[in-house]
């Protein structure tokens, strides 16, 4: 389908023409950055003037800042496959992206900048991308992944919630702001792998596509959106411990259920599949920690939500980036040799960073040193690796 002109998308800065493009390089670059500084404050050689306090932008930052940056541009990317109606490009593209790099540098000068300035800078990057996002769902009148524009909104909420709850003093909203983005991130999480990491297994392995259970599905989706739909309505504490661990654990087996389905013993010479299987990995491993946390404490709430965090989204982002990087910039999907080194290093930062200070907690600050120093390079590895890709046009000719 003929979706642009060429004469115009060959005057456009190869970095505007899809959202993949700004969002996976300043995501990834910012990530990088921002656990170095991260790791300076915790050794205490440097002070950050942020918003708030450190912890709180440590948390909301990685969350709001860099995790939601990879989602819009995920998004505005394969809204065009979807509709076959041109994404967001261009000047859009680029208010977009400066509305997310505003935001970025608002709450790292926090400290210098009034109150709300910080705040409503932030607090418009996901509406406006989900206006963005609508335009061609809407246009072609495609139910299918409309709900994704709902969710962009709901993590607006999260993120609401983890400011009222800051500058109101009720750091209990706060965390439920921070948790539930975890939670509705998770459920993204699963929702996108149960949709393609059959297809890229049996592509990337010349097998047959292993069939999807469909109760299977809607009960493991089922019960995370429950999980979430408690949590973000507090109605969870009205429910005893033991009750909300018994629906983690069961949403920890379905989803392990679901995954182990997969195959992922076939895929050890694929490093774009068996990477994204690691990554789907941490989300029953995530799951069943919150279980034991909110069984009997003996787990801390840090520890499960690193799981996911560290484990789940930084490992998926990672095969993530790689992967769309390279197709929908018109490249054979064969990623450097180098950056199977990037995916171990981001796996074993989110191995240390669970089980090691879990484990070994005397040695708590050396384990987020190492966690960190590899999460680091990981990312810059595939910075540096992919700017060139994304800062150029497609190899094929084609736009965007």
């Amino acid at each position: 389908m003929q979706i642009t002109d060429m004469k115009v998308e060959e005057k456009m800065w190869p970095l505007l023409r899809q959202a993949f493009r700004p969002f996976f390089l300043l995501g990834a670059t910012f990530s990088a950055i921002a656990m170095m500084l991260w790791l300076w404050v915790l050794s205490g050689a440097i002070q950050l003037p942020v918003f708030a306090d450190v912890m709180f932008w440590h948390a909301h930052e990685m969350l709001f800042g860099f995790v939601a940056a990879i989602i819009v541009g995920f998004l505005l990317t394969a809204v065009q496959n979807w509709t076959g109606l041109r994404a967001t490009h261009g000047r859009a593209l680029a208010v977009l992206t400066v509305v997310w790099l505003l935001g970025r540098l608002a709450l790292l000068f926090g400290a210098w900048l009034p109150v709300y300035v910080p705040v409503a800078i932030d607090l418009l990057f996901l509406p406006l991308a989900a206006f963005f996002l609508a335009i061609p769902l809407i246009t072609v009148k495609q139910q299918r992944n409309l709900f994704f524009v709902p969710v962009l909104l709901l993590l607006t909420l999260c993120n609401g919630l983890m400011y009222y709850g800051r500058l109101t003093g009720r750091f209990d909203l706060q965390q439920v702001g921070s948790q539930n983005a975890v939670l509705l991130i998770t459920l993204l999480m699963a929702i996108v792998g149960g949709r393609v990491i059959p297809m890229f297994t049996a592509n990337g392995t010349m097998t047959q596509k292993v069939q999807p259970l469909v109760w299977l599905d809607k009960l493991g989706l089922g019960t995370l959106w429950l999980i979430f739909a408690l949590q973000i309505t507090q109605l969870s504490s009205f429910f005893a411990g033991v009750w909300l661990a018994g629906l983690y654990a069961l949403a920890a087996v379905l989803l392990a259920w679901r995954c182990a389905r997969w195959k992922p013993w076939i895929t050890l010479r694929v490093p774009l599949v068996w990477s994204l299987h690691i990554a789907y990995w941490f989300l029953p491993i995530g799951l069943a920690l919150m279980a034991w946390h909110h069984f009997n404490g003996e787990v801390t709430l840090s520890t499960a939500i690193h799981a996911l965090t560290a484990g789940a989204m930084g490992n998926m982002i990672l095969s993530m980036l790689a992967r769309v990087s390279l197709g929908h910039s018109g490249r054979p999907l064969q990623p450097k040799a180098i950056m199977s080194v990037a995916f171990c290093l981001v796996a074993l930062a989110a191995l240390v960073r669970v089980f090691a200070v879990w484990w070994w907690p005397t040695m708590t600050f050396d384990w987020y040193l190492f966690a960190g120093a590899a999460w680091i390079l990981a990312y810059l590895i595939y910075v540096f690796v992919y700017l060139p890709i994304l800062t150029t046009p497609r190899a094929d000719g084609r736009p965007g």
